[in-house]
């Protein structure tokens, strides 16, 4: 009882984040290099946002806003949530989007792997006319702290990409980034994050279990470490900042 106490009066105080990843699409059955171009849908896309959708109305989830990257992918993912849950205007970052793979956009992700050995292996490398894994993960994780830091008591629906995901949970969980970078993110994800402030005190998933929950990374419920236990280094607190637009007329 005292542990669900806790957590109750910590959903009083702050923002609570659920996390979902985009629809599929062609390039991610192809199993290419998606990063910041785009694709068409993949059959059975809707049944993945159905799912993810009957899971959010399940737990009664009551959302005040929505975001996303301003990848179109992720955009329209978040269009289809937000009529559902009644509502009339979303929010785009490009703090959200993928990693930029820049010239490998589209390559095979085995000759990728061939050609370039630090692959999902060294989250400091970076990618030809690109950016990497770490870079990605600064802003990401400096944009949801912020969002958190100035929406307390508020629960909001964000949808992002599988990178982006990946870098959430190791930077909130404490866990090492390097030995976390090829951990599976389903399209029927659904990750509950929970905030004081800034820091994350609590993780849950709610859909298909991620990579970290079924490789025995950690168990959940989770409670998280304090923000100054995270991976992320402090270059994260001078990353840039991106603009967030609103998307209207849903």
């Amino acid at each position: 009882m005292i542990f669900y106490k806790v957590i109750i009066s910590c959903y009083l105080l702050g923002m609570r984040a659920i996390i979902t990843r985009h629809y599929k699409t062609l390039i991610n059955a192809a199993d290419e290099i998606l990063g910041w171009g785009d694709s068409p849908r993949d059959s059975g896309w809707q049944a993945d946002l159905e799912y993810i959708s009957a899971r959010l109305r399940k737990h009664r989830i009551k959302f005040d806003a929505v975001y996303s990257s301003d990848l179109e992918r992720a955009r329209q993912t978040a269009m289809f949530h937000a009529r559902l849950l009644g509502i009339h205007l979303i929010h785009d970052t490009a703090a959200l989007n993928e990693v930029n793979y820049g010239k490998l956009y589209k390559k095979k992700k085995k000759w990728v792997a061939e050609h370039y050995p630090q692959y999902k292996t060294d989250p400091d490398f970076v990618y030809p006319e690109g950016e990497s894994f770490r870079q990605m993960q600064q802003r990401s994780v400096n944009y949801l702290s912020s969002l958190a830091e100035s929406h307390p008591l508020q629960t909001v629906l964000i949808v992002a990409h599988a990178g982006v995901i990946r870098g959430l949970i190791s930077h909130f969980l404490g866990l090492d980034y390097a030995e976390n970078l090829k951990h599976k993110i389903s399209h029927r994800y659904i990750g509950d994050f929970l905030f004081r402030g800034k820091t994350c005190v609590h993780y849950n998933e709610l859909g298909k279990p991620s990579g970290f929950v079924s490789g025995g990374v950690v168990k959940v419920p989770f409670s998280c470490p304090a923000a100054e236990m995270s991976s992320v280094s402090s270059e994260a607190r001078s990353a840039p900042e991106f603009p967030t637009q609103p998307v209207v007329g849903l």
